[in-house]
């Protein structure tokens, strides 16, 4: 049996508190700035801005990035699981979330640019 996809949410205490979500996809991590967090009910609507893709190995990584690197601050992993794929489409990826502390249906929904709207479907 392959193994699942894995996800992992940073909490990233950088210039402003945000919280990094990372997808497994394709060989790296796919990632977004969720400034507010992943949205814990059915119909709430979050900023996500995707920002470059990341190593499979950061998918561990917590610690602290030094002042003067890009995206400097305090990383901590917040939560952590695998992910079941329902589609990824270029202005849509649609999954469900098996965390220790998030799980159920999301997608991800592209509006301009680098900016994405992260939404929870449905519980799971």
């Amino acid at each position: 049996m392959a193994r699942r996809p894995r996800f992992v949410i940073h909490k990233h205490a950088a210039t402003h508190l945000h919280y990094d979500f990372r997808l497994e996809a394709e060989g790296v991590l796919k990632s977004w700035a969720v400034p507010k967090g992943l949205p814990e009910t059915p119909g709430v609507r979050r900023l996500a801005v995707s920002v470059p893709d990341h190593p499979l190995d950061y998918i561990d990584f917590k610690g602290v990035i030094p002042e003067g690197e890009y995206g400097a601050g305090k990383v901590e992993v917040w939560d952590r699981g695998s992910y079941e794929l329902e589609s990824w489409k270029k202005d849509k990826v649609v999954f469900r979330l098996e965390g220790k502390k998030v799980s159920g249906f999301y997608a991800l929904v592209h509006m301009k640019d680098e900016n994405w709207l992260f939404l929870k479907l449905k519980k799971g």
